[in-house]
């Protein structure tokens, strides 16, 4: 019998990081889709769709879940019904999900109240917003996990979920970073029409916590970029509440310094990534990929808190003028030894090798809290 396997994905950032565990699977003969929702489906976020639809041997649904500026508690009920009746038509052998987002709480809620099967990919972490919220949300509702670090399994367990069940993988997404993109600097230039010698890449996205306030982290933030006269290629924020006010001041900036693009491909954005001279924002890339390729990285604000565990990251405030010029000046093009607190690029092979044992798929699916020794 051939098992299926759904892979929800709702952003290009949770993708990055979902493809090379759908890539494996696939290869080994399991029948592998996709359930494509979020900002993948909208264009102002570069239609990352595409992306999907790229990747060979798999089925793509495709479900518009949100209008721009829905709340997340309307986008949450439109996944749920939408992701719903998706699920009953196919009933998958397992759902894969990523972190924290919004589409990834529904559609967990949905395999937990349907009892199908669920694997949660980096729960455990902490970051300190809301987004930590709904990440210990998912590892509740989800019936496996697989998870980027010791940390991070220790802190599945102290949430109530058994041992058997939580996998110590790595962090997906360095997988593909740990390969040859297939792409040259050049080519990657030339298609995304940069035209910098020595950049660094900035994302900066909105928190939800703080929304009232992203307009105004965003303006100090990049008005410190600005002054410190170094070219960046900034890759717009996500569809989170308080994006609208980064977009403003983002849509400002001089264009012969800043280089805006909506997305990029993986593999350019990879290759992009191996060859800047530092990372500045908010991202995870910043936190994870970028110490894994040893480039410098600052982390800003609150968005990554804790998270941040390579002696590489630099932690400043938005508003700390001072420390992110000074970390342009003395990190830019500063190049360290690879940092594998998540890992060293092995994670599909680890999520196969899981998934190919008998005992994962004949595992109950009542769920029962486990009580830590």
């Amino acid at each position: 019998m051939t098992r299926s396997i759904l892979f929800v994905t709702g952003t290009r950032a949770d993708y990055g990081k979902l493809a090379p565990l759908a890539t494996v699977v696939r290869d080994a003969g399991f029948d592998v889709s996709f359930f494509v929702t979020g900002m993948h489906m909208m264009a102002r976020y570069g239609l990352t769709k595409t992306e999907v639809h790229r990747l060979t041997g798999v089925r793509v649904h495709e479900f518009l879940n949100q209008r721009p500026d829905d709340p997340q508690d309307i986008v949450l009920a439109k996944t749920v019904i939408g992701f719903s009746d998706f699920v009953q038509e196919m009933r998958p052998d397992l759902v894969v999900i990523h972190g924290d987002r919004i589409e990834a709480t529904a559609c967990a809620l949905v395999t937990a109240t349907n009892y199908i099967r669920s694997a949660h990919i980096e729960g455990g972490e902490v970051s300190g917003t809301i987004d930590e919220v709904l990440r210990h949300c998912n590892t509740k509702l989800a019936s496996h996990h697989f998870v980027s670090s010791d940390d991070a399994a220790r802190r599945v367990m102290a949430l109530g979920e058994p041992p058997a069940y939580i996998h110590v993988i790595g962090s997906p997404e360095l997988d593909m970073h740990g390969l040859d993109s297939g792409v040259t600097l050049d080519e990657v230039k030339r298609r995304y029409e940069i035209d910098f010698d020595s950049y660094g890449i900035c994302t900066f996205h909105p928190v939800t916590s703080e929304s009232g306030t992203m307009a105004a982290q965003a303006e100090a933030f990049f008005s410190a970029l600005r002054d410190s006269c170094r070219r960046f290629v900034v890759i717009a924020p996500n569809n989170d509440p308080g994006s609208q006010g980064i977009f403003a001041v983002i849509n400002r900036l001089p264009k012969a310094q800043f280089r805006v693009i909506p997305s990029l491909r993986f593999n350019y954005f990879s290759e992009l990534m191996k060859n800047a001279a530092c990372m500045v924002g908010n991202s995870s890339a910043g936190v994870r990929e970028a110490p894994f390729l040893g480039i410098a990285s600052l982390d800003v604000g609150s968005r990554q808190t804790n998270r941040a565990l390579s002696p590489t990251v630099t932690s400043v405030s938005a508003t700390d003028r001072t420390g992110i010029l000074a970390f342009l000046a003395t990190e830019w093009g500063a190049r360290f030894i690879r940092h594998a607190a998540y890992g060293q690029g092995l994670a599909s092979a680890r999520f196969l090798a899981v998934l190919q044992r008998d005992a994962f798929w004949e595992s109950p699916l009542q769920k029962t809290f486990h009580e830590a020794d």
